[in-house]
C-alpha cells in the first residue's frame, strides 16, 4: 500500500484501535502513556503515533479542527485497517450541570456542521456505537471521574451562534444567535465540540465503531448568565484536565479491547 495522501500512513502503520485528538501536539503526550510508541508521520494537521498499550495495538492520529479534516483522517485511517475510533478532545459546557473539568461522553450529536451532509441526508442520526459509550462509562466510574452522558452540539464555525454579543468580527450577528444557546438547553444538549458528528456518522456508515468523549474546559453559559461576556481566559487546559482526558481515552479504548477479547474467547468456546 502506498502512503495515504494526507496522513501519510500505510496499512503497516495503523492499529485497529485508534484515538483521535484534535490538537497535533497532544498526540505525543498520549503516546507517553503507552508501553511502546513510535512516531509514524506528521503532515498538515495530522500527526500519527502507533504502539502498544497494555498489550493492545493502538494508534493516535490528530484530526485538526472541525469535521472536514476529521473526515479526511477517518477515511484514510479506515483504508489502513482502523476498526474502532474514539474522538478525545475538549468541549464547552452548554448544560448548566456541566462544569470545567468534567468528562463528557457523547452518545449522539446534533449535526450543525456541513461535512456529514456530504455523506448522508440530515435525517440520518449521528450516534455513537453503544460498545464505545458503555466502555467509556465503565472507565469513568472506575477512575472516579465526574462525567455526563448526552448529546453534543457539533458545529463548524467557532465564532458563530454564541451567546455573547460581540463574538464575530465587526459585530456581525444574526437574530437567531440570540436564541441558539437557550434552544440547545431546552433540547438537553449538554456540551459543544467541532468533530464528534463526523466520527459518529462516518464510523456508522463504514460499518465500523466510533464515539467521542471530551473534557469540559469552559462554560458557554456561566459568564453570559451572570451578565458578563465569555473570554478565552476562562478556558482551562491546565491542571489535571488534559491528563484526565488522555488517561480516560486510553483506558476507554482499552476497555473496548478487553471486551472484544472476552467476546472472541467465548465465541471460540462454542
Amino acid at each position: 500500500m502506498d502512503p495515504q495522501y494526507h496522513i501519510k500512513t500505510t496499512d503497516k502503520d495503523v492499529a485497529p484501535y485508534v484515538l483521535l485528538p484534535g490538537d497535533p501536539h497532544r498526540v505525543p503526550l498520549v503516546a507517553q502513556l503507552w508501553d511502546q510508541a513510535r512516531f509514524v508521520a506528521d503532515n498538515r494537521e495530522h500527526v500519527t503515533y502507533t504502539g502498544v498499550y497494555r498489550g493492545m495495538p493502538i494508534t493516535c492520529t490528530s484530526t485538526g479542527m472541525g469535521c472536514p479534516s476529521t473526515a479526511i483522517a477517518m477515511e484514510e485511517l479506515a483504508r489502513c485497517g482502523a476498526k474502532t475510533f474514539l474522538r478525545m478532545g475538549t468541549c464547552a459546557g452548554i448544560s448548566k450541570s456541566v462544569a470545567p473539568g468534567d468528562i463528557v461522553i457523547f452518545d449522539s450529536a446534533c449535526r450543525f456542521e456541513g461535512t456529514t451532509r456530504c455523506y448522508v441526508p440530515i435525517e440520518c442520526p449521528a450516534v455513537s456505537d453503544h460498545q464505545v459509550v458503555e466502555a467509556a462509562i465503565m472507565t469513568a466510574e472506575r477512575l472516579g471521574l465526574k462525567y455526563h452522558v448526552g448529546t453534543s452540539r457539533c458545529i463548524d464555525a467557532l465564532y458563530s451562534r454564541r451567546p455573547e454579543a460581540n463574538t464575530s468580527f465587526n459585530g456581525f450577528r444574526t437574530h437567531d444567535w440570540d436564541y441558539f444557546l437557550s434552544d440547545l438547553q431546552k433540547m438537553n444538549v449538554i456540551a459543544g465540540d467541532m468533530e464528534s458528528a463526523a466520527v459518529m456518522v462516518l464510523s456508522r456508515i463504514f460499518g465500523l465503531r466510533g464515539g467521542a468523549l471530551c473534557v469540559c474546559v469552559t462554560s458557554l453559559t456561566k459568564a453570559f448568565e451572570e451578565g458578563g461576556e465569555f473570554t478565552y481566559s476562562t478556558i482551562n487546559y491546565g491542571g489535571s484536565n488534559i491528563e484526565n482526558l488522555n488517561k480516560i481515552a486510553c483506558e476507554s479504548i482499552y476497555q473496548i479491547y478487553l471486551n472484544d477479547q472476552k467476546k472472541s474467547f467465548k465465541e471460540g468456546d462454542l
